[in-house]
């Protein structure tokens, strides 16, 4: 029998957000580079302590920012978000670009991007394993917001999908 996990895993419904970070750059406008990238594998390990863990491909510019800052936030996206999505799961180019343009304000407790959703976190870098093709990183949560609720963005079935609540 031939396993097909990412045939089996479209028919599991996922949440999906934006991770963002940054790194040190002289003669920035506020002295880094900052990046986003869309992602599906956020999971909450423990509330208390309060952690948290993200799956990133091995190799990833994204990455190695985020390894060499040791903090992200990360913006749960709403059901209108799926444009914002979209530009953030693209090159690290077109990200650039799209960072210009989307709305977003560094967080309070790690200065990486937040951007609009129903809520959002900043994290440090707490621990990280390496699992087949991915590095998981586990990070502690320093901060958390929470905004009016709204329905979620969920990807399924390979798409991005607006979830209608009750």
């Amino acid at each position: 029998m031939e396993l097909d996990l990412r045939t089996v895993m479209r028919h599991f419904a996922t949440g999906v957000g934006v991770v963002s970070t940054w790194t040190e750059t002289p003669g920035g406008p506020d002295g880094r580079r900052h990046d986003a990238i869309t992602v599906n594998s956020l999971v909450p390990v423990s509330f208390d302590p309060p952690l948290v863990s993200l799956s990133l491909r091995h190799g990833s510019a994204f990455l190695a920012d985020l390894l060499a800052s040791g903090r992200w936030g990360v913006s749960i996206l709403a059901a209108d978000g799926a444009e914002t999505a979209r530009r953030l799961a693209g090159s690290r180019e077109s990200r650039t670009e799209a960072l210009a343009e989307l709305p977003a304000v560094p967080g309070p407790r790690t200065g990486a991007l937040l951007f609009d959703g129903p809520g959002w976190m900043e994290c440090a870098l707490a621990d990280s394993f390496t699992v087949g093709d991915h590095l998981m990183v586990i990070g502690t949560v320093l901060a958390t917001g929470v905004r009016a609720p709204q329905d979620p963005l969920v990807f399924l079935h390979g798409a991005l999908t607006p979830a209608i609540g009750p």
